[in-house]
């Protein structure tokens, strides 16, 4: 792709990306039950997918700092949606997994937003359904496989 046309993709995928981005976070924000945050829904549908895990681990899938995690997960814990077990061989390490509340509530949001996206994902034929989840799949490929270390964290 030469320069020209790289810099228009660019603008125009930053142009739709923060409006994908606000619009559906400002209708995820409005499925939350009010006690949970999105950013806590997420780490409930993460454990929901990959069954224990630690908190380094969700640190690093979210990208975020080990002590928003902490904060997340001690929020979780306080509201009994997750539990917290310790390794049997290393007391260093902890594991976190969903309660059967916790299993229930993510089981709840994973319908509404089923159902949400399902809105906006049908406007697509197939053909267009398969093309652009395939072109987003090779997006997260490409940006797990890049450095993840941010610039200003150098």
């Amino acid at each position: 792709m030469n320069e020209e046309m790289l810099k228009q993709v660019i603008t125009r995928y930053e142009n739709a990306s923060f409006i994908v981005n606000r619009r559906l976070n400002a209708l995820l924000r409005d499925l939350v039950p009010v006690e949970l945050t999105v950013d806590q829904v997420f780490v409930l549908r993460y454990l929901c997918a990959h069954g224990r895990c630690t908190s380094s681990e969700l640190a690093d899938t979210f990208c975020v700092g080990k002590s928003s995690i902490t904060a997340i997960i001690t929020r979780l814990f306080d509201k009994r949606l997750i539990r917290r077990i310790p390794d049997d061989k290393d007391r260093r390490v902890t594991y976190l997994e969903l309660t059967e509340e916790g299993k229930r509530v993510t089981g709840e949001m994973e319908r509404k937003i089923q159902l949400l996206l399902t809105r906006y994902i049908a406007q697509f034929d197939e053909r267009e359904g398969e093309a652009f989840i395939a072109t987003y799949e090779k997006l997260a490929r490409v940006l797990l496989e890049a450095d993840p270390t941010p610039k200003s964290e150098k």
